[in-house]
């Protein structure tokens, strides 16, 4: 067994020599992330959540305990305390994503769920525009089309290509057919920045694209930033969703909506709260919403965890985001490697990959599932269970993001809309239905801490599976391992 990790290591130095140059990370590993190795656990999740290093733990303790803050909408000592600490994490935001502060703003919200939800309820949508989305999109961005369609505005979706990449030509003519209302903008595209199922990375030239035909865009980032640089001085997306516990793992609780300052005028709030006007009046009925990014805040922001963010940038400057770019794209080029050998014994693959098998214009997230001798899916709910019993820590599932799923499993359209009419009660009887094996698939994402011991233990198990018929009775395998 020694020998032949030593033989992996050696295999996969060779072919990733610059792996070497983010052996910082190894060392953080150890020190900041130790309670992974400590007990004996494997986290392939960070597409679901990041990982606090202790330090970050530390500062947020440190900060509480030495000083004392209020709420930030007054002129008192801790209300000022406060204010400081939370403009100077906008400041950080958008020096993290070499964002003009003229042009762009830094909204808090809840997460990246609830910047898509500001937008929605406040974009323009009405008869005569357009909400375009991806097939690839999660469902955070999905929920859009409600807002858009109880205002009457058409709504339309852009289909994948095989590889899960969205069908530029396709785009292309659903942006082309929009019609201008009064010469006024024909609508909103919504699209992600990568793919929280397959890891694809869409073209950030289709922001362009949609914006010199008029379209405003929400590029959600939510699974892109946590190890990719978004650099809003080259690529202007008018919104940009984030959730921070996604990129560093702490705080949760806390997101942020990047707006462009243009873009922000065109929106119309439906409703105000404390904290968003500059005056109100009960007997007049009228409000005026504050004119700067507080209009947008929903009440006081969560100040007691929000100046976490600012520690958490600075934490990951330190580390380098370009070193961590690095090491994940050059693990996840040699996991794709390491599952596209793994065979049965008959010689029929053990994994299918959904989307890119390479690296290339694909992040650091990788969708799959397990087959059996005969090709047929191991139920992925089977997967899970085994998986936590190993104390591996993956998703299993659609993601949230059912369009990239019907892609990559090819379901029909009309198999989608018959099954609904006939209503199954169950999700298996919804499964029997549209002709599916499993409920969906199997994600594995790295992250910061990840390293290469990681991504060989994940080998290690999917080899449990190899020749072992599934039980269809829905028990798991008798593994070996």
């Amino acid at each position: 067994m020694v020998g032949r990790k030593r033989t992996e290591r050696a295999a996969f130095e060779a072919a990733y020599p610059g792996y070497r140059s983010t052996s910082r990370i190894d060392e953080l590993r150890a020190s900041e992330y130790g309670y992974l190795d400590e007990r004996g656990e494997t986290y392939l999740d960070y597409a679901g959540a990041g990982l606090p290093a202790r330090a970050q733990l530390r500062a947020h303790a440190g900060r509480i305990a030495a000083g004392y803050f209020g709420n930030p909408h007054s002129d008192s000592p801790a209300s000022t305390a406060s204010t400081e600490l939370v403009e100077h994490t906008r400041a950080a935001i958008l020096a993290h994503f070499n964002a003009d502060p003229a042009e762009y703003a830094a909204i808090f919200t809840p997460n990246a769920t609830g910047a898509c939800r500001l937008v929605g309820e406040a974009y323009p949508f009405g008869p005569g525009t357009r909400l375009v989305l991806t097939f690839d999109n999660h469902n955070s961005v999905n929920g859009i089309r409600e807002f858009a369609r109880a205002r009457g505005a058409v709504t339309s979706y852009v289909p994948l290509t095989p590889e899960l990449r969205v069908d530029e030509p396709a785009l292309a003519a659903a942006l082309g057919s929009a019609p201008r209302s009064g010469g006024g903008r024909p609508g909103l595209l919504a699209l992600p920045a990568q793919s929280n199922f397959s890891g694809v990375q869409h073209p950030l030239r289709l922001v362009e694209l949609a914006q010199r035909l008029g379209y405003d865009v929400l590029l959600d980032a939510a699974a892109f930033v946590p190890t990719n640089r978004l650099d809003l001085s080259r690529v202007h997306p008018d919104f940009v969703p984030v959730s921070w516990y996604k990129v560093f793992g702490y705080p949760t609780g806390v997101g942020c909506l990047l707006a462009r300052r243009e873009a922000l005028q065109r929106l119309r709030r439906p409703w105000f709260s404390g904290g968003t006007i500059q005056a109100v009046s009960v007997q007049g009925d009228w409000h005026l919403l504050a004119g700067d990014e507080s209009g947008y805040e929903d009440g006081t922001v969560n100040f007691l965890s929000i100046p976490d963010v600012a520690f958490g940038l600075s934490w990951l400057d330190g580390i380098g985001l370009d070193t961590v770019h690095r090491r994940v794209g050059q693990l996840t080029g040699w996991l794709l490697h390491r599952l596209g050998t793994l065979r049965h014994g008959t010689g029929a693959p053990l994994v299918r990959v959904y989307g890119p098998s390479t690296v290339d214009g694909r992040g650091a997230t990788v969708a799959f599932n397990f087959l059996d001798p005969a090709g047929r899916i191991v139920d992925e709910r089977i997967v899970g269970r085994d998986a936590a019993a190993a104390r591996i820590s993956l998703r299993t599932g659609c993601f949230c993001n059912p369009g990239a799923g019907e892609g990559a499993f090819d379901i029909p359209v009309d198999a989608l809309t018959g099954s609904i009419r006939r209503q199954p009660r169950t999700i298996d009887e919804y499964l029997e239905l549209i002709g599916l094996p499993s409920a969906g698939a199997i994600r594995v994402s790295l992250g910061i801490a990840s390293n290469l011991a990681d991504v060989e233990r994940l080998v290690e198990f999917a080899g449990c599976y190899r020749d072992i018929e599934p039980d269809r009775a829905g028990l798991s395998p008798r593994l070996r391992c």
